[in-house]
């Protein structure tokens, strides 16, 4: 029998997460996406902040991370980098404190 070619391994969603965010943030959103084979390994990912108000460009993305195309890259108000890759856990923890980093800033300045 001939095998496919470009068979891609089986993959699932395994977190589909939405919130949207109470005051003083109302309206915003975070977001995650995370897809994995069989055997554990994260083989795509997509968590964001997400704030229409703050950053108009880029679908109101304030700070996201994905490797949708081109690689691994992080979107930072309409801007977009490569970033290295080590593994989802170490890439999800630098989000969130990247998040509360600009949380802080937003009340900082929401208080001048």
């Amino acid at each position: 029998m001939a095998k496919r070619a470009g068979k891609r391994p089986f993959q699932e969603k395994i977190i589909d997460d939405a919130f949207v965010l109470k005051r003083p943030r109302r309206g915003a959103r975070l977001r995650e996406e995370v897809w994995q084979t069989a055997d554990g390994k994260v083989t795509k990912y997509n968590p964001a902040y997400i704030n229409h108000l703050v950053c108009p460009v880029d679908n109101g993305r304030v700070l996201g991370y994905d490797n949708s195309h081109d690689g691994h890259h992080r979107h930072f108000m309409g801007n977009v980098e490569p970033v290295d890759f080590t593994d989802y856990l170490s890439l999800a923890k630098r989000f969130q404190e990247e998040v509360r980093e600009l949380w802080r800033r937003e009340e900082w300045e929401a208080t001048r």
